[in-house]
């Protein structure tokens, strides 16, 4: 497919966005943008600097000094922070429970914004996140807002933080991430809600691949 649309994908922490969503910009060979993965560069470095996440003006600093570049690896997609791959690192819980504070400070969702529409101008692209559909491509082609149970979300983290070595309690992550959903969906600027013209995608019983191929089935709605 060569229609270049884009394709906004909203949704609670892990819901399977990012790995689903890689998986259908492979098939469909477009740009995959994993707009979290900004934040938690961002956020990774505010913790290495010391800097209290929940004062604006001091994350906001270090935003003219920082360079967020994602680049496709031999792996997958992989970030890159002023210079150096931290594409692991950014997945610790201390920079997990931090995000959601750095994410909601105006400054810098208005600077993370602007480069994300930046990255989508020439379409075929996919990009996942809390406020593509409603805050950074308000008129993408194609809109899904994914979501799936607290306990199943949990699951699948405790699965990833096992599988990247990391220490990690199912019971502790399914708290952390009700308690981030309640921090996304109540923040002042740019809160995670549905668009109106999402489609809902509950991914709670279904696989990886069910849920790409579902994704795919929309896009030729859209593109035949």
């Amino acid at each position: 497919m060569t229609n270049g649309i884009r394709i906004a994908i909203d949704g609670p922490a892990a819901a399977g966005k990012s790995t689903i969503a890689k998986l259908v910009a492979e098939k469909l060979g477009y740009t995959y943008i994993d707009t979290g993965a900004m934040y938690r560069a961002l956020t990774y470095k505010a913790i290495g600097a010391g800097i209290d996440l929940d004062k604006a003006a001091d994350v906001e600093a270090l935003l003219p000094g920082t360079e967020i570049v994602l680049k496709a690896g031999d792996k997958g997609q992989t970030v890159w922070l002023d210079g150096r791959d931290v594409t692991d690192e950014i997945r610790t819980d201390a920079v997990t429970n931090g995000v959601s504070a750095v994410s909601a400070h105006p400054g810098v969702r208005a600077y993370m914004v602007d480069a994300q529409r930046r990255m989508a101008e020439e379409g075929a692209v996919v990009m996942d996140g809390r406020d593509i559909g409603t805050a950074v491509l308000p008129d993408a082609e194609l809109k899904i807002f994914m979501t799936a149970s607290v306990e199943e979300r949990a699951s699948r983290r405790h699965a990833e933080n096992l599988s990247r070595g990391f220490d990690s309690s199912l019971e502790q992550l399914a708290q952390e991430i009700a308690l981030r959903d309640k921090k996304d969906s109540e923040r002042e600027f740019s809160p995670l809600t549905q668009a109106k013209d999402a489609v809902l995608l509950d991914t709670t019983s279904m696989t990886i691949r069910e849920a790409a191929e579902a994704i795919m089935e929309l896009v030729r709605e859209k593109v035949d």
